[in-house]
């Protein structure tokens, strides 16, 4: 890999620089924003070599492109950055959702370009370019979404690359990817900015360090989750209408004051939450 281009030197887009830039110091990185004290920030932390604020120059001679901006300014950049894209150039992103840019690389790109979505499982609810790090990424999963139509030589180069992160790779269709993610990630997101928004004011004077884990994400950038959370609305919704019956059966047990059933959901909840830690501690072994 000779020159990456990043759009977006954000959280991840920066880290994603100070990554490559640790394991491969010769690779000459490019990054794309819109604000110069960015792109200042991002050389300044050794991020990116060159700073462009017109994405087609950013591109201009890439191997590899990756989209960093939020899902909702995708199909923007994909037009400006199409005719300039070098014949052979791999283009990936790091969007929560995948069947939408699926269909707008396929729709927008020209012949000789491979488009091969990604999810990089990793960040935080900070966001700008000074909170960004080279470990980011290390021992996290990153999803790759192919297609029936993704040439295997580009799908292995997106693999490739994000095993030179030090990620754990899988690979779901971008259907399943999104059905998947709106429990875990989508829905997590909308619950913590309701609890924020149902409380009362005098309420969170009393807040302790549960609630506060608890809503941590969200005070993510609202603008992204806005994005995101139409992007999936359709998987959001059956999520929502699982939430409302689990949400209802609590209802019915309270009402009732059944004390050994509403602690049997309790307990039950308990168990297949520290199943899920199990697993995910076992996997980060493996």
């Amino acid at each position: 890999m000779k020159q990456l281009t990043i759009l977006g030197v954000g959280l991840l887009g920066g880290s994603i620089g100070l990554a490559v830039r640790a394991a491969d110091p010769t690779c000459k990185i490019v990054g794309f924003g819109h604000r110069p004290q960015t792109l200042q920030k991002a050389q300044e932390i050794g991020a990116i070599d060159r700073a462009e604020t017109d994405p087609a120059a950013a591109v201009a001679g890439s191997d590899l492109v990756i989209l960093c901006t939020p899902v909702g300014a995708f199909e923007d950049i994909l037009r400006k950055i199409a005719p300039a894209l070098a014949p052979g150039c791999l283009l990936t992103d790091v969007g929560s959702t995948k069947r939408s840019v699926v269909k707008l690389a396929h729709s927008i790109l020209k012949k000789g370009t491979e488009f091969v979505a990604s999810h990089p499982i990793a960040g935080s609810e900070k966001r700008g370019v000074e909170y960004a790090r080279t470990d980011l990424f290390r021992h996290h999963l990153c999803i790759v979404t192919p297609t029936p139509a993704t040439p295997p030589a580009a799908l292995h180069r997106a693999l490739e690359f994000w095993q030179l992160l030090e990620m754990r790779v899988v690979q779901l269709s971008p259907e399943d990817h999104d059905r998947l993610m709106a429990d875990v990630s989508h829905l997590p997101h909308l619950l913590a900015a309701a609890l924020v928004a149902m409380q009362e004011e005098q309420s969170l004077d009393f807040c302790g360090r549960g609630f506060l884990d608890t809503t941590r994400i969200a005070a993510g950038d609202a603008a992204l989750w806005r994005d995101i959370l139409l992007d999936n609305a359709d998987n959001l919704r059956s999520g929502v209408a699982r939430l409302q019956e689990q949400l209802r059966q609590v209802m019915t047990l309270l009402e009732a004051k059944d004390r050994e059933p509403l602690r049997q959901w309790l307990a039950a909840a308990a168990e297949r939450r520290e199943k899920i830690v199990e697993r995910k501690l076992r996997t980060q072994k493996d």
